[in-house]
């Protein structure tokens, strides 16, 4: 810029060019962008080994749900259970157990959130927009609805005589 070549000159002829350095704050400002983007990569990526670790914990407690409730689950295909309502209701629980799940979490953020404003002193105010929680009971349900299926499925294509033999 002009003043950026102004101020330039001034310090040329006061000083030697190579004892002094000229910072505008479009490079600060460019340095703080690049590292917003940095951190949100790192972030995001944080976000999704937790969803991924989460998920698998979903995984692995409905498949439990589903050893442990064979007799159960072919009692009821025995006495005319449809395996679409078998499917239904293991996403069913799948998805309870995330919407509990990102309803903890939300309410932890906010209570985390308050805490921050509470000790930093120059902080006096945080905004929660409805979109961001909405986004968040979201991509909770559709945690559970993903990692779900499996284990929904494999309880819908029990054979009931097979089912009712399990011990």
């Amino acid at each position: 810029s002009v003043i950026e070549q102004q101020v330039r000159a001034i310090l040329d002829r006061r000083r030697d060019p190579e004892s002094y350095q000229l910072q505008s704050i479009e490079g600060a400002l460019s340095l703080f962008n690049t590292i917003t983007v940095i951190l949100q990569a790192l972030l995001g990526g944080i976000g999704g080994i937790s969803l991924l670790v989460g998920g698998i914990g979903i995984l692995n407690i409905m498949l439990v749900s589903v050893t442990e409730r064979t007799r159960e689950i072919g009692l009821r295909k025995a006495l005319g259970a449809q395996p679409r309502t078998i499917l239904q209701q293991f996403l069913i629980e799948a998805v309870v157990l995330t919407v509990i799940g990102g309803t903890v979490g939300v309410l932890l953020s906010i209570g985390s959130l308050w805490l921050v404003v509470r000790l930093v002193p120059f902080l006096d105010v945080f905004v929660l927009n409805p979109w961001v929680i909405a986004l968040a009971l979201g991509v909770s349900v559709a945690t559970g609805v993903i990692f779900g299926v499996w284990p929904a499925r494999r309880a819908a294509s029990l054979s009931p005589i097979e089912a009712l033999r399990y011990e």
